[in-house]
């Protein structure tokens, strides 16, 4: 979910593939379509509606991978409690209330887009979301800190108990405010479902040097995205990157055939092929795990994930 420069979250997606912008970072035509009004809403509604068509679908797989994580961090640092997780571009909590409570992504897509709902006014809403999450909280939960760009999504997730720190800062203008540095210092995770390409090495270099220990960075990033830069910049701070193998991840549908054909273009550009993949009419993601190197001499990729 994503802080985008301009407004924020995912690199998913309103307007069902009718209006295609340009990477606000770095001005590269990106051929995909414009979602920027469903980011920085008062409540997800509109963002669960916009997104339900489309099969977006990355929060879903990364809770199972989040929550691997964490696993083994509690195995391999038994003092740290709770964790820290920091989500970039966490936009309403998505991934901070898959992977804290007893909800799945189709539950939240079905609460979201449900009549009853429908009319209720954002605080009212808000109030209703409190409850349903503390009434799902897993007993040993993760602290987790959002940055997005997005000021009222934040805030949302904040409000309703998914995020126990929420900053609405765009890192790829500016550094870290003191506030979010105190609050880096103990990370343990870094997590991303869906901004690599909208966040690149200057958000990450303002993160990393908040943190004295460089924590474990787990992204999920679209295979039309270059990771290499990123992995560069971390390996300079003492961490290992490697790729999950043998599989992708779908992130969402083609919202049209613009944005399939821009993808395409992409990957042909990178010599990757399609077949399997984004031929099947969904974005693909890969998996990119970055840890200390005796990490990951203690726990092989092969055996965490």
């Amino acid at each position: 979910m994503t802080a985008r420069p301009s407004s924020a979250t995912t690199d998913a997606d309103t307007k069902h593939g009718t209006k295609h912008g340009t990477n606000a970072t770095t001005g590269a035509d990106w051929g995909k379509a414009d979602f920027d009004d469903i980011y920085d809403r008062p409540d997800p509604r509109s963002y669960f509606a916009t997104m339900r068509p489309l099969a977006y679908q990355i929060p879903h797989h990364g809770q199972a991978v989040f929550r691997a994580l964490t696993g083994a961090l509690r195995g391999l640092r038994p003092d740290r409690t709770p964790l820290n997780v920091v989500d970039l571009c966490c936009s309403y909590g998505i991934n901070a209330a898959l992977l804290n409570h007893r909800v799945t992504l189709t539950e939240l897509y079905a609460r979201y887009t449900a009549r009853h709902l429908a009319t209720l006014s954002a605080p009212r809403l808000t109030a209703e979301d409190r409850a349903f999450f503390t009434a799902r909280r897993i007993p040993d939960p993760v602290s987790v800190t959002g940055v997005d760009a997005a000021a009222r999504a934040t805030g949302y997730a904040r409000d309703v108990g998914l995020l126990d720190h929420s900053f609405a800062e765009n890192l790829e203008v500016g550094g870290p405010s003191p506030a979010l540095r105190r609050a880096l210092a103990g990370t343990d995770l870094i997590t991303v479902t869906g901004g690599i390409g909208y966040i690149r090495t200057r958000t990450f270099s303002g993160l990393l040097d908040c943190m004295p220990v460089p924590p474990w960075v787990a992204s999920f990033v679209l295979r039309t995205v270059p990771y290499r830069p990123i992995a560069e910049l971390l390996a300079a701070s003492g961490l290992v990157t490697e790729k999950l193998p043998a599989r992708t991840f779908r992130q969402r549908r083609f919202a049209d055939d613009a944005e399939r054909n821009a993808a395409f273009d992409a990957l042909a550009a990178a010599g990757l092929r399609t077949t399997g993949k984004e031929a099947d009419g969904y974005y693909h993601a890969d998996l990119y795990l970055s840890r200390p190197a005796a990490d990951v001499a203690a726990l092989p990729l092969a055996r965490l994930l």
